[in-house]
């Protein structure tokens, strides 16, 4: 019985230090991930990935898992380019890093542990699209929030 009071107390401790590591090393911005320095058009294009399933794209293969429909628009393209980064500015942790007629670059920052995806966008006037890309910097899993976000901007758009 004593043994299991001892193996508890050594799991409290350990416990409470990995949460406290991971309290400062979010303040200290350990998870954040450097800026990649391959954003950006290229050709007219936003990059790829690689085949980590943390980031989705509408300028994917449509049956690449990760595809995601680009953002369609109704509208006078710099009205719904205005109204994009209104929408964007407004959620939660976003940071506009890059803002062009031809091109936004957004950092989004987690609140609890501050890591931090990218999320570029490029009007498609012709096809009345907005393409998009989004990904996380660190790790392998993004528990689809890259995805999730970009259909949440869909949605918002859409009103």
């Amino acid at each position: 019985m004593r043994w299991v009071r001892r193996v508890l107390v050594v799991l409290a401790a350990l416990g409470a230090t990995l949460a406290v590591v991971a309290i400062v090393g979010a303040q200290m911005g350990l998870f954040s991930g450097s800026r990649p320095d391959n954003l950006g058009l290229r050709e007219g294009k936003l990059r790829n990935g690689d085949w980590r399933p943390n980031w989705v794209s509408s300028q994917a293969a449509s049956g690449d898992k990760h595809f995601i429909a680009p953002l369609r628009v109704a509208g006078a393209a710099p009205a719904v380019w205005a109204k994009l980064e209104s929408v964007v500015r407004a959620m939660p942790g976003a940071t506009v890093v890059t803002s062009r007629p031809d091109y936004l670059h957004v950092e989004f920052s987690s609140k609890t542990m501050g890591f931090v995806d990218d999320t570029e966008f490029t009007p498609d006037p012709a096809g009345g699209a907005i393409h998009v890309r989004s990904g996380a910097r660190l790790g392998v899993r993004d528990f689809d929030v890259n995805r999730k976000r970009v259909e949440g901007l869909r949605e918002a758009l859409s009103r």
